[in-house]
């Protein structure tokens, strides 16, 4: 098995996870690759996510072979195999764990602050990774977990050697695993993108899993997973209603990506703030998405995206808000083209960094009022947006976001783009437009 990245990792364990879902579940992820594989998970299941913090002990001129690993809570792993195979004696091991405890601390500080730990005792504790090589810290999470009274241990990662289960001796209740391969040498080879994961998105990780849970607590609001009708398929996503919502917005994701985007849950996040909800939805499914042929057949993309309309507004919840689209890449040109069918009628469109111009021939039979917004410095796709907007005769505006590319990366321009969106979303979405 080969995951284009942590996300899709984390989407199809959470998957192979979805019978833990409802009972009391509390997710750990490793740092810092297993915090975003886990984030996804603890949406997928509904559930809080904390870091588990441990270290691996790296052999001194070999720091990614792990001879074992540290934990909270006093917790220390040794691996004795790797020991006798690499000669490391007394000295260089205390040496070693030595400096991993003052980065463990430090790093208890950025992650936490001073909030405790989640509590997980009586729980059922599902510990995430990114991946087992020699399985230290995974042990050493597990114990943690243990020695904080859990009720019960999953360890749950996407890839793993095929002895991995001898080499948990037994920490882990459950082990779930997506893929053992017989030629595993290195996690990151069954990655396409095993980009470093840095303190920052660690953070990002956990303020966003810490924020759904207390934005939705206690305030009657809807946040859960769905699956959407869209003719003889069903797609699966995250809708979200805060109390008194004045309208929906259906995400359409491009390129490949899905309702994990943490982009767009940015963005929904800033749209749930002022009412709005959002219905963030895979436009294919998982076998379709492994014929990258599909990511740009934009009249597939629009059926879809239309088929979850009409599920959408047939939900109890949702039946008379007005519904909006919000596109990204590919995926605004999926908007535009189904908001010109008569059956969508959506209220507003937003495209962030879109590909208007893939909708052609659609553009001028678009009634929707449609904000376009692009990066400063994305000067190819400014172009062609610029293009398409000439061929609308709906109400538009083309905003420019200055210094930003075309995935919005730099500081404060994912803000802009959310504020642009709301504006544009609750001017043209409330009771009196619709």
């Amino acid at each position: 098995m080969f995951f284009t990245d942590r996300l899709e990792a984390g989407r199809l364990l959470g998957a192979r996870l979805e019978y833990l879902r409802g009972q009391d579940v509390v997710v750990l992820g490793l740092p810092r690759g297993g915090v975003p594989v886990g984030a996804v998970v603890a949406e997928a299941l509904d559930a809080p996510l904390d870091v588990c913090l441990v270290r691996k002990l790296g052999v001194p001129d070999q720091p990614e072979l792990g001879m074992g690993a540290i934990g909270e809570d006093g917790v220390r792993v040794i691996n004795q195999e790797v020991l006798r195979h690499t000669g490391v004696g007394q000295a260089d091991l205390d040496r070693v764990e030595a400096y991993e405890r003052e980065v463990l601390e430090r790093r208890a500080v950025r992650y936490r602050g001073e909030h405790p730990p989640v509590t997980v005792a009586g729980r059922t504790v599902v510990v995430v990774d990114d991946g087992v090589a020699t399985g230290s810290t995974a042990r050493a999470a597990c114990r943690i977990a243990r020695a904080r009274d859990a009720a019960r241990i999953v360890l749950a990662v996407p890839v793993a050697p095929q002895d991995f289960a001898r080499r948990l001796g037994g920490d882990a209740d459950d082990l779930v695993c997506l893929d053992t391969p017989y030629d595993f040498f290195a996690i990151g080879q069954f990655y396409e993108d095993f980009t470093q994961v840095g303190d920052e998105e660690v953070t990002s990780c956990l303020r966003q899993a810490a924020g759904r849970h207390e934005r939705f607590a206690g305030t009657g609001a809807e946040d859960r997973e769905v699956e959407a009708a869209a003719g003889a398929v069903r797609l699966r996503g995250r809708l979200t209603l805060p109390a008194g919502a004045t309208g929906v917005v259906a995400f359409a994701h491009g390129s490949g990506s899905g309702r994990h985007s943490p982009r767009n849950r940015f963005v929904a996040e800033g749209l749930n703030r002022v009412g709005l909800g959002t219905l963030l939805f895979d436009l294919l499914t998982e076998d379709e998405e492994r014929d990258r042929t599909n990511v740009f057949d934009i009249a597939l993309l629009a059926e879809r995206l239309a088929g979850a309309t009409a599920w959408l507004r047939e939900e109890p919840d949702v039946e008379g808000l007005a519904v909006g689209y919000f596109g990204a890449s590919t995926g605004a040109a999926a908007a535009l083209w189904a908001a010109a069918e008569a059956s969508a009628r959506p209220a507003a469109v937003v495209s962030r960094g879109g590909r208007p111009d893939l909708a052609g021939p659609r553009l001028p039979e678009v009634t929707a009022p449609t904000l376009l917004i692009v990066g400063g410095a994305d000067t190819q796709v400014l172009g062609l947006n610029r293009e398409a907007q000439a061929r609308l005769r709906c109400e538009n505006r083309l905003e420019v976001v200055p210094g930003a590319t075309h995935l919005f990366e730099e500081p404060g321009t994912l803000e802009r783009v959310t504020e642009l969106a709301r504006d544009w979303f609750t001017d043209h979405m409330a009771p009196a437009h619709v």
